[in-house]
């Protein structure tokens, strides 16, 4: 009889909810589970939110996040934090310290603003709490360019800006960026990594697929990110996997149907 006690590679994932069920903290469990890790949760926003758009967002009180925050980290701990949709500075500063509290340090910063939709989804005074408070401690920013372009205060909208622009963003706070390149209007989206403050520019390749399925690419692409930081590996292999998991998860979801708007991806596609 084998009597050695196994442990789990543990994510933690701070975000919003999606009562769709394709973004959020509804993807980032599935995008957690799907690549080997234990998914745990704290919820900072609830939204009334489907395949065409969000209806309505109820934040969750501060207080509520620091207990959540403060009950998981506690007992069970983690090995990587994804941090999705904070919806005010007051939020963000009570998550950073949380954070700092618990001496957690394998961070991948989401800065979710606007929806698929196009609908915001944050206040505006978040954004600088946002450069204060977080993005000094992540070890990863995920933005796409209109985030980017919110963080810079600028607008990137070329293939030529974003390398430029992912220097820049780590020269405000967080040493590793990755720029999804998603938005351009080109054939090719080929993502932007920064590693070490700019001291390495990769580009990574990407390929774009035909689909209206494209909702919650960006929670799933960072707590794939975060897990297999979970399992130890660096900045560089965790998002070149999470990459190759995305792509296939946005392939494997073009020939469903659900809803009337952007559905899913198929987040257990190497399973069924």
């Amino acid at each position: 009889m084998n009597n050695e006690t196994r442990t789990y590679h543990r994510v933690l994932t701070i975000a919003g909810s999606d009562s769709g069920g394709g973004a959020g903290i509804q993807a980032d469990l599935k995008t957690i589970a799907a690549n080997g890790c234990y998914g745990m949760s704290v919820i900072t926003a609830l939204t009334a939110q489907n395949t065409c758009g969000v209806t309505a967002i109820h934040p969750v009180p501060v207080e509520f996040v620091r207990a959540q925050m403060d009950a998981v980290l506690s007992d069970i701990g983690c090995d990587a934090v994804k941090i999705g949709m904070l919806f005010s500075p007051e939020l963000i500063r009570e998550v950073a310290a949380g954070l700092q509290r618990h001496g957690i340090d394998r961070i991948v910063l989401d800065p979710v603003m606007v929806a698929q939709s196009g609908d915001r989804l944050v206040q505006d005074e978040a954004v600088a709490a946002l450069k204060k408070y977080l993005l000094p401690l992540a070890e990863l920013v995920t933005p796409n360019l209109p985030e980017i372009s919110v963080l810079l205060g600028r607008e990137i909208v070329t293939a030529e800006a974003i390398g430029e622009a992912a220097v820049e963003l780590a020269a405000v706070g967080c040493r590793n960026v990755l720029v999804k390149a998603g938005h351009l209007e080109t054939v090719a989206c080929d993502d932007i990594l920064c590693l070490d403050g700019g001291q390495q520019l990769l580009v990574l390749p990407g390929r774009r697929i035909a689909t209206r399925n494209n909702h919650g690419t960006g929670c799933t692409l960072s707590s794939a990110i975060a897990a297999h930081l979970a399992r130890g590996e660096g900045v560089e292999a965790a998002v070149r996997q999470a990459k190759e998991y995305i792509t296939g998860a946005i392939a494997a979801g073009a020939s469903y149907a659900l809803g009337h708007g952007h559905g899913p991806v198929h987040h257990f596609y190497r399973y069924w």
